[in-house]
């Protein structure tokens, strides 16, 4: 049989472009920010995980310009050998007073920081304890670890103790990976509970915290930050491609353990070095975070307003808590119907269905910035409500 026999049978994406409603590899022309364009028309974005607006900063900018014009558009080489430059370290420092970590590590993209320290963790005899809706990236740094794996019921703390009270310690151990705040429904992990439970079962805890950087926390350093626990969690992974305004990943925790993944992450060794305009970027935005706290408190205002509006409305927005604002509507074609006459109405959003959510839990994943105004917020509000009521999705 031919190997490439499976790419000829797949007819499901030309299907869906016929049909008109294939919503994926939209070409956006221009800077990413509150408003986009596509094929020349303007859209409001919805589905951007630019979180602080800082895609558009001046400092933002100034920096990455910066670092292009003092080290060039490649670091040429893996961080391992020739491409360790001392922008990389300078970020590293940085990370390390922001998160309040013994040690950082920086890897080139979000997805490779949890495949390589969950491979690098995680051996033959350990197990890998996950939530069932953690991002695809924890999934693969399992598989890649060739570890066992073991699922717990999302957020759900009576399912990750019979889970952990189930495992077998006595060849190897054990490590808790979650998302600190959830990609397609916006919820927060129990974190409090979680390391209460990871204590009793001497398992070390990882909190992936892509979507929560710059988000939660008094600064925006994360999850285990907005608990006041982040001397309790291990582990703490974040991304700059959201609220960095930049590309690629970090880990953070302590000194020794980094040491170990620095030489141990194959997708870390193995990969050319961040790019010094995405470092500069990330340098520029953290800056931002650390003086500029009004960007935080007008992306929570219009989270807050667009949460309760929605409700009021009467959509299903879940368990929301953080700028991920999902509007769960169940059906696929539903969810379909309803992204189209949104984009023809001017509004961008991003359409979620299986494997991304549970079977019969199809979303627009709705996510907000502290650029967009109140106005934008207006347009998009009249936007749900009219197509809401002329899908019967609400009264």
């Amino acid at each position: 049989m031919d190997i490439f026999q499976k790419c000829y049978d797949f007819t499901e994406a030309a299907e869906a472009r016929t049909s008109g409603y294939y919503p994926y590899f939209q070409v956006v022309e221009g800077e990413a920010d509150s408003e986009i364009s596509i094929g020349g028309k303007k859209y409001v974005m919805l589905g951007s995980n630019n979180y602080l607006g800082l895609t558009t900063h001046p400092h933002v900018h100034e920096l990455a310009s910066a670092a292009l014009e003092k080290f060039g558009p490649s670091c040429t080489g893996s961080r391992f050998l020739n491409g360790n430059f001392t922008i990389h370290e300078e970020l590293e420092e940085r990370l390390v007073k922001f998160i309040g970590k013994e040690a950082v590590l920086v890897f080139s993209t979000g997805f490779q920081t949890n495949l390589g320290t969950i491979s690098a963790i995680a051996g033959r005899h350990d197990t890998v304890v996950i939530d069932k809706d953690d991002h695809a990236s924890i999934y693969d740094g399992c598989k890649l670890s060739y570890g066992k794996v073991a699922r717990f019921e999302h957020n759900d703390m009576d399912s990750l103790r019979k889970t952990l009270a189930s495992i077998d310690t006595t060849t190897g151990g054990i490590l808790v990976v979650t998302d600190g705040v959830f990609s397609m429904e916006g919820d927060i992990t129990p974190l409090p509970e979680m390391v209460t439970l990871c204590k009793e079962f001497s398992a070390r805890l990882m909190v992936d915290d892509a979507h929560a950087s710059g988000v939660l926390g008094e600064h925006g350093e994360g999850t285990a930050a907005h608990f006041g626990l982040t001397d309790e969690v291990d582990l703490i992974m974040g991304t700059f491609s959201k609220s960095f305004a930049s590309l690629g990943g970090f880990i953070a925790g302590d000194a020794n353990v980094i040491d170990y993944i620095k030489h141990s992450a194959r997708p870390f060794i193995f990969s050319a070095a961040m790019t010094p305009a995405s470092v500069g970027a990330a340098l520029g935005s953290l800056d931002v975070m650390e003086t500029e706290p009004e960007h935080r408190k007008r992306l929570w205002a219009t989270t807050h307003r667009m949460q309760a509006a929605y409700r009021e409305m009467g959509f299903d927005v879940g368990a929301s808590a953080t700028p991920i604002i999902p509007i769960i509507l169940g059906d696929e074609m539903l969810m379909f119907h309803f992204w189209r006459r949104l984009l023809e109405d001017g509004v961008f959003t991003n359409p979620v269905r299986p494997p991304a959510t549970p079977p019969g839990r199809a979303l627009l994943r709705t996510s907000y910035m502290a650029s967009h105004t109140s106005e934008q917020m207006d347009f998009v509000l009249d936007a749900f409500k009219r197509i809401g009521a002329e899908l019967g999705v609400i009264k």
